[in-house]
């Protein structure tokens, strides 16, 4: 048997008006009266941010606003923000929006007390300490940072992309209230929500995975199989939205106490390189990567398949898995979500890059099966090819 840890300290409310009792919420964290709000601009547009910026002044609280903030979230729009963190004399960060938003708070949170930039963190020059106070507030249904103790940034220079990963980036509290993902286009219901997928699959089947993340994973990814495609054709329908958000947040706490693992790590090259959403880059490698896993590793892919209800007891670990496969395609497929070829500005005589990126990723050791350079390059061309 082997020995596990799993730890998460944030305190989570969710529900149907969660949103509307924030600032109670926030009294006994004793998070100090100044505090950064982080989202994004699209957030900002259509209206889900004024309100709650309303409701923490009318609370007492003194708030400033910081919403430069890029789909895959730039290492320079940290060092803005924690510039206006200090320069505001704020003492808390609240995230609103989706995971760049969620994952730029949480930078700015260590950045704006501390300074340096996140390779100082990465690379051990500056110590995880003295963060500020971090709450956030998901307005779609697909990364779980609202519960994870990483913040993923591209460091502009380079277009790697940078994992900020300690216990104390994990949120103090997380406001899931699922009226807030009504207004999320279709397009970004069906990439966050495979996002959120991959997270319960790759949390549930990595090599660091343990009996905790594993349970959480597999009824997170059993609903999103049902729930994402009920959202996917009617956004308002409130049941399914609150079971895709619930799932989310599961699959959060499957993957923030073990690891993603080649999904992400190749989605995270392709992100750094293009700026894809990282919900696509997820969908694109997806079944490419479980083909290549399911080689050497058929039972826990067969397990996989039957938490999805894409094959039942009476598959063999062969069917079962080969129905997985097929069953994520199907699901990708029906959510319009583009093919690899199909995405502005992808070129094969960038496939090489996106492999060693990839394979430099910190998450390639915990993939179930080894997997090499050469591994990388033959999935991202299986991938391109396909029609």
């Amino acid at each position: 048997m082997d020995n596990f840890s799993y730890y998460c300290n944030t305190r989570i409310e969710m529900g149907a008006g969660k949103i509307d009792q924030l600032p109670e919420l926030l009294k006994p964290l004793q998070i100090g009266r100044s505090i950064l709000v982080v989202s994004d601009p699209g957030v900002v547009r259509v209206g889900l941010v004024q309100p709650i910026l309303d409701k923490l002044r009318e609370a007492g609280y003194r708030v400033e606003l910081f919403d430069a903030v890029s789909p895959n979230p730039r290492d320079t729009e940290c060092l803005a923000g924690a510039k206006l963190f200090v320069e505001q004399r704020m003492e808390a960060v609240v995230a609103i929006g989706g995971g760049s938003a969620m994952d730029t708070g949480k930078a700015i949170a260590l950045l704006g007390p501390n300074g340096g930039v996140p390779l100082d963190y990465i690379e051990g020059t500056l110590s995880y300490t003295n963060i500020a106070p971090i709450v956030c507030v998901p307005t779609t249904a697909g990364t779980g940072a609202e519960v994870t103790r990483s913040s993923v940034i591209t460091e502009s220079s380079t277009h790697r992309k940078l994992t900020l990963k300690h216990a104390a980036l994990r949120p103090l509290l997380a406001v899931l209230d699922p009226r807030l993902t009504f207004t999320v286009p279709k397009s970004v219901t069906a990439a966050t929500g495979v996002d959120a997928l991959v997270h319960a699959m790759e949390g549930y089947s990595c090599k660091v995975t343990n009996p905790i993340s594993q349970a959480l994973g597999a009824r997170a990814m059993g609903t999103i199989a049902s729930a994402l495609p009920a959202v996917f054709r009617d956004g308002h329908d409130e049941k399914a939205r609150f079971a895709l958000l619930e799932s989310s947040l599961l699959a959060g706490l499957c993957f923030g106490s073990s690891d993603v693992a080649a999904v992400h790590c190749l989605a995270e090259a392709l992100g750094g390189l293009y700026d894809t959403p990282h919900g696509v880059a997820n969908s694109v490698f997806l079944p490419y990567v479980l083909q290549f896993n399911a080689l050497t590793e058929t039972a826990i892919h067969a397990e996989m398949a039957r938490h999805m209800r894409f094959a039942d007891a009476s598959d063999s670990d062969e069917q079962a898995t080969a129905k997985l496969i097929r069953g994520v395609k199907e699901l990708t497929c029906g959510l319009e979500i583009p093919k690899l070829r199909e995405l502005p500005g992808v070129q094969r005589e960038d496939f090489e890059k996106i492999a060693e990126l990839a394979y430099c990723n910190n998450s390639t050791p915990s993939n179930v099966r080894a997997i090499g350079r050469d591994d990388y390059l033959e999935i991202i061309e299986q991938a391109f090819e396909d029609q």
